[in-house]
């Protein structure tokens, strides 16, 4: 159950006003190699020491250019009077879940905006059965001095949405705007420091499905992805990008090269156009089958699925006549496919109700009866506002 009432703040706004970046703040973080190298070259400096400062800002995880130690002090300290800083968001509050889920809010340096970010230690299940004959969820164990032994990241791609999903939070903020390649991975980097993450030997989870819609930010989140895989050494097998069913986002992400994509989530969320249109005005431009004949196009890896995710509305998407319509339409996809269910979440304003233990079951079965891989993601979060579809920038919350 949802704990006590929570104190929204019905804006975004700067936590810390000090921190907005001046005309001539330039920063690090966000650049690739190639870039990085061309910023020292214009100093006069060899390009090869942009993999110095890749190294240290995405790797090491330094976060003042003082620390990168592989430079010359003179050096950083031309670089500190020039205005370069690393300029990596930043966690500003952190809210804790009896279960163990940090929801952050992460604030860039550039307008002082945050947006959210979610840590969930084992995961939420929504990773389970992504790859045909891999079922279980299990991760590599835990280290010792550690409680956990595989997690997830929940990111953001925009500050509020402009979907207007009728279920979400955070639709209730709109668009305020987007987010850089740097501000999305930075998240990232961020968390992954704060939890101790060793990169190659823990395993973390990323999935795209914070505030904000992936594919009406395209080149920032692919910037984002591409920082990700290519600086930080994450594998985009590892990585989900959940869309609302944006078509033209889903075209231009399936010429991704597969060593760059990460996997495909679509929010399905309804079993036919009547209700959808209902719950995401979205699919009144692109309805069901426009998307379906998108993600067609994409190129699986081998045992690769698609997920479609589905948030269970108690009476309005819960019955089981709905899971036969959704199992006769994951199977008209042609492709490997699984179904992820949530039990709605619940939040201020929304007129929704979150469905029985017995509907989710029954529905769960229904779908299994059908022939369809289902699993059922875990409410993570719930009492901070963290869990899927919560997200709207809460900043106070009581026992």
């Amino acid at each position: 159950m949802l704990g006590p009432a929570v104190t929204a703040n019905p804006q975004l706004f700067p936590l810390d006003a000090t921190n907005r970046a001046g005309g001539s703040l330039r920063t690090f973080f966000g650049l690739n190699v190639a870039e990085l190298g061309e910023a020292l070259g214009a100093m006069g400096e060899p390009k090869w020491r942009g993999r110095q400062v890749a190294e240290a800002i995405y790797r090491q995880r330094i976060v003042d250019v003082e620390g990168i130690t592989t430079l010359s002090k003179a050096l950083r300290e031309r670089l500190t009077e020039s205005g370069w800083r690393v300029g990596r968001p930043r966690i500003v509050q952190v809210f804790t879940s009896a279960d163990g889920t940090e929801r952050y809010l992460v604030q860039g340096p550039a307008d002082g905006l945050t947006v959210e970010t979610v840590w969930m230690p084992e995961g939420d299940g929504g990773e389970t059965g992504d790859t045909v004959g891999e079922e279980s969820g299990g991760g590599a164990g835990e280290r010792a001095g550690r409680s956990w032994g595989r997690a997830t990241i929940c990111v953001s791609s925009q500050v509020g949405c402009a979907v207007n999903c009728q279920f979400c939070l955070t639709a209730k903020l709109g668009l305020q705007r987007n987010l850089t390649a740097g501000e999305i991975a930075g998240q990232v980097v961020a968390v992954l420091d704060r939890q101790g993450v060793e990169v190659g030997k823990d395993r973390v989870n990323l999935v795209f499905m914070g505030m904000g819609e992936p594919f009406l930010n395209y080149d920032n989140f692919m910037g984002a992805v591409r920082l990700l895989v290519e600086e930080v050494g994450l594998s985009p097998q590892r990585m989900t990008v959940s869309t609302s069913g944006i078509v033209s986002g889903i075209e231009r992400f399936a010429e991704e090269p597969q060593e760059i994509r990460p996997k495909l989530a679509i929010s399905l969320n309804a079993p036919n156009d009547i209700v959808r249109s209902e719950v995401m005005p979205i699919n009144r431009k692109w309805p069901i089958e426009a998307v379906v004949d998108a993600v067609r196009g994409v190129r699986l890896r081998a045992k690769e699925r698609v997920t479609f995710e589905y948030v269970l509305l108690g009476g309005v998407t819960d019955q089981p006549k709905h899971a036969a319509e959704v199992a006769r339409l994951v199977r008209r996809t042609g492709m490997p496919a699984k179904v992820n269910l949530i039990a709605w979440n619940p939040g201020p304003g929304i007129a929704y109700s979150t469905p029985s233990e017995d509907a989710v079951e029954t529905f769960r079965r229904a779908l299994g009866a059908e022939g369809i891989p289902v699993y059922l993601r875990r409410p993570r979060g719930r009492d901070i506002y963290a869990a899927c579809g919560q997200l709207k920038r809460t900043v106070e919350s009581r026992e």
